[in-house]
């Protein structure tokens, strides 16, 4: 049997430097149960994606788009905010708070006279389709031509009404009403001409969508002082440089490199641009209008999947520097260095200070697997580490799987709900593509609690601890993620030499008395 040596690395513990607060928020989810929330210790609960876009409150319904052959159905019985209702109730009583979307594309799902489903791609009337839903409504087709080629010019009546701002108003004030606080401005708009093209066939503008931002965000805050709005939600990196319009324009014309909207507006990009101009709108207007700058970004290779191949978990291991590196060429079509957090954090400083950050959809997959463990591990601690202020990853794991077990670690690792600690310190680790470390003081006991993440594959790593300003207390508690489950181990020495077994999270829990500052010059 052959057996690969142990990766001798040495993690060095700085307590008194690179200190800023943690916020919970960024270990958040999207659509957890209220079991799930209570068992993770989640502080920030998302209802977001396509069908969000088109949820009509008043008839409880809401529209599917293009990941449901454009239908139009129930989210559950005839209450008003039935869905929006039960999804806070039990955030609230999961201890975490909700954040729900208010459309803003200017249409939502209608249902037939029996709360019927209705089609926005009829095959009685518009003919015969690709494919369509022969198991729950066969009638409504997927919107493209058995013959190929998008059905254009249908009738988005057929299975949606026309609303404006006014039409949320009262939904907005009795969500108030039920707490909520967080309310996201709509879902990855410079997609809707392609995910909403039964209403939307033509892209959104720059104006458009600060026009909708202006009039949707104000009557928000008019029906909701106290509400904290999040947008734009954008889908990705060419969505937060190119509107809906230019993306389609591009794709179209098959030229990324002279885009009419982005021209027209003296070559911004799409996103600063939008904050620019939502800020200049606040000061004129006394009104605030956007709380946190958020976007969704998913890698786009073959992390976000149930890929188990060896090229596909080691692109795993090193795409999380895509949130941080500048030294990081993003390999796929995006062709950039994307460094998000910084870059977020770059444009609120410029165009809109004080504005917080956050990343309200991503995955790096792999649910099941060690792979996707030690991914989601890493980026809990980068969230925290770079400073960002909240994040919701799409969607939550299944219960006891290797990923949430990996929040599970960091928020919850002996069922007594103790975390990882809510200052980030720094930790320095010269080899994260392979082991990747993250520390932070628990100030409640003045712990310091250290994440050690072995991500390679088949070899174990033997990591040497140098701490600095800090003084132990005792040996430190170890708690390991490893095959799938969280053990706690032996406890050790805090300046031992540690063997961490392959594909495994380590949490140490250093007890401690008091840190030594550093002077600041």
């Amino acid at each position: 049997m052959h057996f690969l040596l142990a990766l001798v690395v040495t993690i060095r513990i700085a307590a008194a430097a690179g200190r800023h607060p943690i916020d919970p928020r960024v270990y958040g989810l999207n659509f957890a149960s209220e079991a799930q929330l209570r068992d993770l210790n989640v502080a920030f609960n998302r209802s977001g994606g396509n069908a969000t876009t088109r949820y009509n409150w008043e008839q409880n319904a809401t529209n599917h788009a293009s990941d449901w052959y454009f239908e139009s159905l129930e989210e559950g019985p005839n209450t008003p905010s039935g869905a929006a209702d039960d999804f806070i109730t039990a955030t609230q009583r999961g201890g975490a708070s909700a954040a729900y979307t208010i459309p803003m594309i200017g249409w939502v799902a209608r249902l037939g006279p029996h709360r019927e489903r209705l089609s926005s791609f009829s095959i009685a009337k518009y003919g015969a389709q690709q494919d369509r839903d022969w198991q729950w409504f066969p009638d409504a087709g997927n919107g493209v031509h058995s013959g190929g080629g998008e059905i254009a010019n249908n009738d988005p009546h057929d299975a949606n009404l026309v609303v404006d701002p006014s039409f949320f108003r009262a939904w907005v004030a009795h969500m108030a009403g039920e707490g909520l606080r967080y309310y996201l401005l709509d879902n990855e708009p410079s997609l809707w001409q392609w995910t909403h093209r039964d209403v939307k066939p033509t892209g959104a503008t720059m104006d458009e969508m600060l026009a909708r931002t202006i009039d949707y965000a104000s009557m928000i805050r008019d029906a909701n002082p106290n509400a904290i709005m999040l947008g734009p939600e954008e889908w990705g990196w060419l969505g937060y440089l190119l509107s809906g319009y230019d993306q389609q324009w591009a794709d179209e014309h098959q030229n990324w490199s002279s885009t009419p909207d982005r021209m027209a507006h003296g070559g911004m990009d799409y996103v600063p641009w939008l904050l620019r101009e939502i800020r200049a709108h606040e000061q004129a207007t006394g009104k605030r209008l956007l709380d946190v700058l958020t976007v969704h970004f998913y890698p786009q290779q073959r992390e976000f999947s149930d890929d188990d191949s060896r090229t596909a978990q080691l692109q795993r291991n090193v795409s999380t520097r895509d949130l941080w590196d500048a030294s990081y060429r993003d390999p796929s079509w995006i062709d950039a260095n994307v460094r998000l957090v910084p870059r977020l954090k770059e444009w609120t400083a410029q165009y809109a200070p004080g504005l917080q950050t956050g990343i309200t959809e991503y995955s790096w997959g792999a649910d099941q697997l060690m792979n996707g463990a030690t991914a989601q591990a890493d980026l809990l601690g980068i969230f925290g580490r770079e400073g960002l202020d909240l994040a919701a990853r799409w969607t939550t794991p299944p219960t006891g799987s290797p990923v949430y077990n990996a929040f599970k670690l960091y928020r919850n690792y002996d069922g007594a709900k103790s975390s990882f600690g809510d200052v980030s310190v720094e930790a320095t680790a010269p080899q994260p593509d392979e082991v990747a470390a993250f520390a932070a003081i628990r100030t409640r006991d003045n712990a310091l609690t250290i994440v050690l993440i072995n991500k390679q594959l088949d070899a174990e790593a033997s990591v040497q601890l140098q701490l600095a300003n800090f003084v132990p207390r005792g040996n430190a508690q170890r708690w390991q993620l490893a095959n799938g489950t969280i053990a706690r181990a032996a406890d050790v020495a805090a300046n031992a030499t540690l063997t961490l077994p392959r594909q495994s999270v380590t949490l140490l829990v250093v007890p401690g008395t008091k840190v030594k500052r550093r002077a600041v010059r």
